[in-house]
C-alpha cells in the first residue's frame, strides 16, 4: 500500500555509493527530501538522470534535498547490482546521495511502484507530493507541467501543493520471487 499524501516517511538505513549510510537522520534540519525510487536500466529513469541531477542543483540551496533509491533485484538485473551503481553514479556526476535497498523493505514500507517514482516530503518529513518528475519523460524541451518542481516551490514556501498527487510514470520495479 502506497504512502497517502499526509503521512510521515518511513525510516530507513541505507548504504550509499560514496560509502556512506543513509537514514532520515541523515537529512535533518532539510525543509523538504524528496525520495525518488530509481534504477540504472530504465529507459524512463535514464532520461531523467539530467533532470534530477539540475532539480538538486536548483533547490539545495535553497533547503531541499534528494535521496535516490534502487530497489531492484539483481538477478534479472545485474545492471542495478550496487557495485554498477556506484560506476552509473561517477559516469552521470550523481550530486545526491545514491541508495541501495537489497532486501526491498525500503520500496516496500513506502509502496513504491515504479522507477522514477517521487515522494516529496516536507520539514517534518510529512508527505506533500507524489507521482512524476514532470510530464513529458522523452522530450524535456516539450514539458508543460513541472510536477516536481512546482511541488517543491509550495512546499519551500509554506504553501498547500496544487496538485499532490500525479501518476507515475516509469518501468516496474523489479521484485525478488
Amino acid at each position: 500500500m502506497a504512502l497517502k499524501i499526509g503521512e510521515r516517511a518511513p525510516d530507513f538505513d541505507l548504504p550509499g555509493v560514496d560509502g556512506n549510510r543513509y537514514s532520515l537522520k541523515s537529512f535533518e534540519g532539510k525543509k523538504a527530501m524528496v525520495v525518488i525510487f530509481t534504477c540504472n536500466h530504465c529507459p524512463y529513469v535514464q532520461a531523467y538522470e539530467d533532470r534530477i541531477i539540475a532539480i538538486h542543483k536548483d533547490y539545495e540551496g535553497k533547503g531541499a534535498t534528494i535521496a535516490a533509491i534502487n530497489s531492484n533485484e539483481t538477478k534479472n538485473y545485474p545492471e542495478d547490482s550496487f557495485e554498477k551503481m556506484v560506476e552509473r553514479s561517477k559516469k552521470k556526476g550523481f550530486n545526491f546521495p545514491y541508495l541501495r535497498d537489497e532486501d526491498q523493505s525500503v520500496a516496500t514500507t513506502y509502496g513504491a511502484t515504479h522507477t522514477p517514482q517521487i515522494f516529496l516530503f516536507d520539514e517534518n518529513r510529512t508527505l506533500r507530493y507524489t507521482g512524476r518528475i514532470d510530464d513529458n519523460w522523452k522530450e524535456p524541451e516539450k514539458v508543460t507541467t513541472q510536477d516536481l518542481r512546482e511541488a517543491l516551490e509550495a512546499v519551500l514556501e509554506g504553501k498547500t501543493v496544487a496538485n499532490p498527487e500525479t501518476f507515475t510514470i516509469g518501468c516496474t520495479i523489479k521484485w525478488m520471487k
